[in-house]
């Protein structure tokens, strides 16, 4: 194990109050990033992911901070209603407090698959950014990268087209709904009575509420608009983004970004029993080093 500082923190967000952890090497940090986690209701751990990535970084001298999302553990607000911009704000004000607690030390953003959406909009508020990452980001709104996923799930069970095209035909009614503002109520015996149901991650009415917000959410202008070195990181075998299309879009929106997709790894850059995929933290930790000691 590293030796490290810790210490929990507090801190309001206009009128959510957060909770995290603020982890630091024994000896003064070389730089910082504040993690975002995904989708759902994340904590600071974002599950069982974040843990080894953190472990990695303490031991090269990254300090980190991670946070329950609102609504999760000790943390106050709900995930369900809030949109990226909700979610942005939250990590504008764990970043001023990670600010605070390093002074100068170069700091930066890590925010994974939704994370990465979030940690795009904060960018543009956090003074004195050094670097960002995104790591499992979709280039394209929820609604399409979700779509995606359905089609995925079918044709990788061997579904036959007509039962992948009434089953995008569905899904595509369904946002409809939720871009209406349906309550669950009125589309979940549609779900019930559906066997495509597994495909579309058997959602709860905290899942269906938390769509609407976010659905439409575009993050090409947030890329574009970045002024600090940008690190891509995607698994070639993930089953949940559309990762060609994600590369090309954020290629698109910004020419510089530096994208790396690691082969057979999945949404969380996992290659099974084997961990982490093989040079996943290497390209991390090397990355960051890279952009801080930059004069």
């Amino acid at each position: 194990m590293v030796a490290l500082d810790r210490a929990d923190v507090t801190f309001d967000s206009g009128d959510v109050s957060l909770t995290g952890t603020f982890w630091s090497p024994a000896a003064s940090p070389v730089a910082a990033v504040l993690m975002v986690g995904g989708s759902g209701p994340s904590d600071r751990n974002n599950d069982v992911f974040f843990p080894p990535i953190r472990e990695h970084l303490l031991g090269h001298g990254i300090a980190v901070l991670s946070y329950d999302k609102r609504g999760v553990g000790t943390s106050t607000g709900s995930w369900v209603s809030a949109s990226i911009d909700d979610f942005a704000e939250d990590a504008i004000t764990a970043y001023a407090v990670m600010r605070a607690q390093l002074g100068d030390v170069p700091t930066g953003l890590f925010g994974h698959s939704e994370g990465g959406w979030t940690v795009l909009r904060a960018a543009r508020s956090c003074p004195d950014l050094r670097f960002l990452i995104t790591n499992s980001t979709p280039g394209m709104s929820p609604a399409v990268q979700d779509r995606h996923a359905v089609e995925f799930a079918m044709r990788s069970a061997g579904e036959p087209e007509p039962e992948v095209d009434a089953a995008l035909q569905l899904y595509d009614e369904l946002i409809d709904e939720a871009r209406r503002g349906a309550p669950f109520a009125k589309v979940e015996q549609r779900l019930q009575e559906s066997r495509y149901t597994v495909y579309f991650g058997e959602p709860d009415e905290d899942d269906w509420r938390s769509i609407a917000p976010k659905l439409d959410h575009d993050p090409s202008e947030d890329i574009a608009g970045l002024t600090c070195p940008q690190l891509a990181l995607f698994g070639a075998a993930d089953e949940l983004v559309p990762v060609e299309q994600s590369v090309a879009l954020f290629r698109r929106a910004r020419p510089e970004v530096t994208i790396k997709v690691f082969p057979g790894a999945d949404h969380r850059l996992g290659t099974g029993s084997e961990g982490l995929a093989e040079g996943y933290l290497k390209s991390l930790s090397g990355w960051i080093q890279r952009v801080t000691s930059a004069v």
